[in-house]
């Protein structure tokens, strides 16, 4: 006769397999709640980054020039060379991070002129997400 040696296999008990899947989807769930919020906030800042690069491309035209384009060139004008300005100010037209055109306003509410950007929604007004965001209301 010969003697059998029995192996031992190790291996995770069911219980410990459902305790890992309960800890993963823990971290997932929070994690869905959390990043959107980051999210918005990120686009939020690069619309505001994006914005004070357009009034910094205003103010040159208004040193140049002596006056802010109009509402009928609107920011396209910014991305045209001219004869006092061999490259163009903007390099494109910029969109916001949702996606849609910033608006122009000349004259502005409180200054010479506005650039908003409408949020998530596009429309005026809203909060979170959909907040405006406009050069009058820029961190200095």
């Amino acid at each position: 006769m010969y003697s059998r040696t029995r192996t031992s296999r190790r291996g995770f008990s069911l219980v410990e397999l459902m305790i890992v899947v309960v800890i993963i989807g823990l971290l997932a769930g929070t994690v869905t709640l959390y990043v959107p919020a980051y999210l918005t906030q990120a686009k939020q800042s690069a619309a505001r980054h994006e914005i004070a690069t357009i009034v910094q491309a205003l103010e040159t035209f208004y040193a140049t020039y002596g006056r802010y384009p109009t509402n009928d060139e609107g920011l396209a004008v910014l991305t045209q060379p001219t004869e006092k300005i061999a490259e163009p100010l903007l390099q494109g037209l910029p969109t916001d991070p949702w996606g849609k055109p910033y608006q122009y306003n000349c004259p502005g509410k409180t200054k010479p002129y506005e650039v908003i950007c409408y949020g998530a929604d596009g429309r005026e007004g809203g909060e979170g997400a959909d907040a405006d965001i406009s050069s009058d209301n820029l961190k200095k």
